[in-house]
């Protein structure tokens, strides 16, 4: 976004609201896969200190600052052990799904004060946050390593696909990251495209307007 910003793409109204907007998403989003976790058994996330709402605990050096700078990056992976859920397969699957559905959780929150008050100069930047929450949710159930989409989908599985499948993803992570890494920016205007489609109906279905 800071590319957009300086090339005078987007207004600093629009630069500001993105940062504000990124950081309480990727923040509500990592609590809440640390918090489902720690409920869950887990106290990995405890250990290392991301059960907190406080965004400097999930920035990651390199994702965080390639997301003020380009658009696009990641938030410090909460680190969980499933081997301390109490149900394992059970567990995994929630604490894959409570962070996109904290982001969907927010924006329907969100959504009540914009559709009902007049929020006046405050209007589009809470538009914003409703619009980058719910790309979030949207972007992460991807079934593709390192998504959660991938994980959710591990744990809807019979248990012997699923441990295929987690070997597989496992193996070629780094493969898999660096392919989801230089598709976005290969074919960026293609995938947007594409993620914007669930993502403006869910607006919609939220707020009663379109999100442009």
């Amino acid at each position: 976004m800071l590319v957009e910003f300086l090339s005078g793409q987007a207004s600093a109204g629009e630069f500001v609201a993105w940062i504000i907007g990124a950081a309480i998403a990727i923040t509500v989003h990592e609590y809440a896969h640390a918090r489902s976790a720690l409920a869950a058994g887990d106290m990995t996330p405890v250990a290392q200190g991301r059960v907190t709402l406080n965004p400097l605990a999930h920035y990651d050096p390199v994702g965080s600052t390639l997301l003020i700078v380009a658009g696009f990056g990641w938030a410090k992976p909460v680190p969980v052990n499933p081997a301390n859920f109490r149900h394992p397969r059970r567990d995994s699957l929630w604490v894959s799904l409570w962070g996109p559905l904290s982001n969907v959780i927010l924006a329907a929150a969100l959504a009540i004060p914009y559709r009902f008050v007049d929020l006046g100069a405050y209007t589009k930047a809470v538009a914003f946050i409703i619009l980058i929450n719910l790309v979030l949710a949207v972007f992460n159930l991807i079934p593709i390593p390192p998504l959660d989409g991938s994980h959710v989908l591990a744990a809807l599985l019979p248990p012997q696909q699923a441990r295929r499948m987690e070997y597989f993803f496992a193996r070629n992570a780094q493969w898999f990251f660096i392919i989801v890494l230089g598709a976005f920016f290969m074919f960026r205007s293609a995938i947007w495209a594409v993620l914007m489609i669930p993502v403006i109906a869910l607006f919609w279905l939220l707020t009663g307007t379109l999100p442009f």
